[in-house]
């Protein structure tokens, strides 16, 4: 599977990693754009970043930002518009119930947008944290779809050559997020033109959701096209490293996009605030080299036998023998 599938990383993973806790950061990681391309560079096994629009391009250092990532030889896998840390979001962005401020979101995509075509880049991440609510009676959950809805697709038909791909959560920052399971985001899209799913395996375990059957349905309507990966212990979205918690699960994602033959990015959507960046990193990769490699071994013929079975005995012994041997 990893070598159909290129292997990214959001910028942040390089950066200082703050948290509500602490502001400033845990250290260890660039402060700069450079810098922190700097550290990604180390890790041979990278074809490419995430970058969020405002933050790290705009309209001012397109050829800037260009010439960096030339440098380095790595590529600009998406571009996010950020949609959640200005306050005009707090209440909602592209479902706000004030038109001005869904207006100001669309523009905020369609910027992002322009700033991926000109960075060489084919996709922007919509991610709305902030569309949701908090209390009873706080949302009208009709109209707020449809303006939802009708911001996507707006955003959408921009330009034809960067796809709006859209990313679901369960919660955080609002407690109930409008877009938050695999099969919302599927009701969202069917109709929809120049649009797509990114499926963050963190956030459908957060969702209560298994990972595969997440990836199997996206596929499935055609709209898995971009995965975040991370891992959790399925109460929040700890973006710790891949596999260090839930590795069956992980081994079955794998298999499921063997299955599927997808072919899309691998990013690592991680925060590693107390730990040192770059093995981070190399660790993530080397695990889904090795689940990867667990599959092959195993072979799809075999895996897919016992799937069909349905036998947990089976089911069972296949992943201890592929995981560790016996």
């Amino acid at each position: 599977m990893l070598g159909k599938n290129k292997l990214g990383a959001c910028l942040p993973t390089f950066g200082s990693c703050a948290d509500r806790y602490c502001l400033s950061g845990y250290g260890g990681g660039g402060t700069t754009m450079e810098e922190m391309l700097d550290l990604a560079v180390q890790v041979k096994e990278l074809d490419g970043l995430e970058i969020v629009g405002n933050w790290h391009v705009n309209d001012g250092n397109i050829d800037e930002v260009k010439n960096l990532f030339a440098a380095r030889k790595l590529v600009i896998s998406m571009v996010v518009p950020d949609l959640w840390t200005q306050a005009k979001w707090g209440k909602g962005s592209l479902a706000s119930a004030d038109p001005n401020v869904r207006r100001e979101a669309v523009a905020e995509v369609k910027k992002s947008m322009d700033w991926a075509a000109g960075v060489g880049c084919g996709y922007v991440d919509v991610w709305p944290g902030q569309d949701g609510y908090d209390y009873p009676l706080q949302a009208d959950f009709t109209e707020a779809w449809k303006w939802l809805r009708d911001g996507v697709a707006e955003c959408a038909a921009h330009r034809l050559d960067v796809k709006v791909l859209v990313e679901y959560k369960l919660k955080e920052p609002r407690t109930h997020c409008y877009v938050n399971s695999a099969a919302k985001t599927i009701l969202l899209l069917q109709g929809l033109s120049n649009v797509g799913g990114l499926l963050d395996i963190g956030h459908s375990m957060a969702a209560g959701e298994n990972m595969a059957e997440a990836a199997a349905l996206l596929a499935e309507f055609g709209y898995l096209d971009y995965l975040h990966l991370n891992d959790n212990h399925r109460t929040w979205d700890d973006d710790m490293m891949v596999a260090s918690v839930n590795i069956p699960e992980t081994l079955e994602l794998v298999y499921w996009l063997r299955k599927l033959n997808y072919g899309g990015w691998l990013t690592l959507d991680i925060f590693p605030y107390r730990e040192d960046k770059i093995p981070v990193v190399k660790n993530c990769f080397a695990w889904m080299q090795a689940l990867s490699a667990a599959v092959d071994k195993a072979g799809l013929d075999r895996i897919g036998a016992v799937v069909a079975k349905g036998d947990a005995n089976e089911s069972v012994a296949l992943v201890r023998q592929m995981l560790i041997g016996g």
